[in-house]
Order: C-alpha cells, then structure tokens, then sequence
C-alpha cells in the first residue's frame, strides 16, 4: 500500500537516490515551477515512486501547448503494484482542475508506459520522430491525449482553467 501526497523539498535527496538506482538523472530541484509533484511513500515512510504533470508549451505543430504527464519513476520492487497508476490518476485529478484534456509523448518503444497510458484513458494523437523539444531513441514517439470529464471537480464545470 502507498500514499500519494506532494512531493516536497525534503524528498529531493530520495528522487535523486531512485533516479541514479535506475540510471537516470532526475533532478527535482529543476523542475518547473507550479506543476504538478507527487510522491508515492511506503507504510513506512520511503519514497518508493515519484511523478510530474506541468504545462509545456512545444512550439511544435502537431503537439498543442497544454498540461503534459511526464517524468515517472517507479522503484523496481515497488513495480506492477499500481503505484505507476496511482500516480497517474492522482496528475489526471490535479489536471482536471486545469484543463479538458492532459498530454503526455513516449518513445513508441515503451511499451510499459504505453501500456499505463493505455489504461489511463489516453489515446494516440499522433506519431513523430520527435514533439518540441523531446526526440526519441530510434525516431518513434507517440503523441497521447486524455480527455478529462470524468475528472473534473463537482459539477464537471470546467470555468476559470488557464495556465
């Protein structure tokens, strides 16, 4: 079992120590600010996962300015657990209150986060060897779109989302 709560100043050492244990180089301390932070935290207290929703603005003529799902790390003992979906749903709430419809770009061949955007709801836009600023290992990525209705707050009124 997991908790999801916002990430704070105070877990930026843990992001940073799951990030190099998977061979990456997350460094929250950079991430945009006033978006979307979460952590996933065990019973006892570690941070087992980590997740961002922010708005990006591509510039690019297929991927349209908006609040894109992106930058998830899971630990490998804590995989195939639902804290990958958890998180997922919890940036899909926090966009909801934002916007109609949440973004996300995957290289077309990764297939576990295509599979997690897949049962998220998202479906495919378009295909590119790369969106904006983000370019693909191998030249194929995926341009996935989420419609937000079911997420919204309350009445399903969307009024007053901008960026």
């Amino acid at each position: 079992m997991v908790g999801i709560r916002p990430l704070v100043p105070q877990d930026y050492r843990a992001v940073r120590e799951l990030s190099r244990s998977l061979g990456r180089t997350s460094a929250p301390e950079r991430f945009a600010p006033g978006g979307c932070l979460l952590a996933a935290m065990s019973e006892d207290g570690r941070l087992v996962g980590w997740a961002k929703a922010q708005w990006w603005d591509p510039q690019d003529p297929v991927a349209p300015a908006g609040y894109y799902l992106g930058g998830v790390e899971i630990d490998p003992g804590w995989r195939r657990r639902g804290v990958a979906t958890a998180l997922g749903l919890a940036r899909l709430s926090w966009v909801a209150q934002r916007a109609d419809a949440a973004w996300c770009v995957v290289n077309a061949r990764n297939t576990a986060p295509l599979a997690l955007q897949r049962s998220l709801g998202f479906t495919l836009g378009a295909r590119a060897a790369g969106f904006g600023t983000v370019h693909f290992t191998g030249g194929a990525g995926v341009l996935l779109c989420r419609t937000l209705q079911d997420f919204a707050p309350g009445d399903g009124a969307h009024n007053d989302k901008q960026k």
